[in-house]
């Protein structure tokens, strides 16, 4: 082949229409796919901020629990100081454990409920 050959050398219509048909299919796919990643980003990046909501939430309520807890104990601890007698003692025991039993059942439901409330923000379909 030479040079004024290969210069009246053209590439036909059928073949230059499927490589642009191609390249409009391979746009439209890439469009597509960039579409859908950004799509995921803004959904990751939402569940993530409900995420870190939640947890925050349920650290306050643990903080919270731990201090009351405390504030118990030493309230008990004190009772015990100023206890008279072995029946003083442990009626204050009785007491003390009584309550902290129910506060512990409370608290166990109230975490019970944010965290199962926490999965399904997290889980839940953006609306």
């Amino acid at each position: 082949m030479d040079q004024e050959e290969r210069d009246r050398f053209e590439i036909p219509k059928e073949v230059r229409s499927m490589a642009e048909a191609g390249f409009d299919q391979a746009r439209k796919a890439f469009e597509h796919m960039l579409s859908s990643a950004q799509q995921t980003a803004a959904t990751i990046e939402d569940r993530g901020a409900a995420a870190r909501a939640n947890a925050k939430e349920i650290t306050g309520r643990a903080v919270s629990f731990a201090e009351r807890n405390v504030h118990a104990a030493l309230d008990y601890a004190q009772q015990l100081v100023h206890a008279k007698d072995l029946g003083d003692v442990m009626r204050v025991h009785s007491e003390y454990v009584q309550s902290q039993m129910k506060a512990f059942a409370e608290q166990a439901s109230e975490i019970g409920q944010v965290v199962s409330k926490a999965a399904q923000d997290v889980t839940k379909p953006k609306s």
